[in-house]
């Protein structure tokens, strides 16, 4: 845990948040901006960065965050399809330095993205 992450806080229940999933990996909670219908941010417990600082060792984690993702959508009932996304770095716009998942769905999305 990072003291100073907002997401490592909301984790150790110090910041309240509408939780929708935890687990000892994972955890996930609405997004307070909601860019979608639904958006839900999907974290780790273990706090890194970004992308960028993941590791092999970090496959497990990063692969359970996508299943967690679709079993929410799948709950959600987002039939017509979802989204995910991961934002590296501010110019990708991340602006919470915690890595996370972006599970949006519940209207029609554009390509490109951006």
């Amino acid at each position: 845990m990072n003291s100073g992450c907002l997401f490592c806080k909301i984790a150790a229940k110090q910041i309240p948040a509408k939780m929708i999933y935890e687990d000892a990996d994972v955890f996930a909670f609405e997004d307070i901006g909601p860019q979608a219908p639904t958006h839900i941010l999907i974290c780790p417990r273990k706090h890194f960065s970004s992308l960028n600082e993941a590791a092999p060792e970090d496959q497990a984690v990063l692969g359970k965050m996508q299943l967690v993702a679709a079993e929410l959508a799948r709950k959600n009932n987002l039939l017509r399809g979802y989204r995910t996304v991961i934002n590296s770095g501010v110019g990708a716009g991340q602006s919470v330095f915690h890595l996370h998942l972006h599970l949006l769905g519940g209207r029609e999305f554009a390509w490109p993205p951006g």
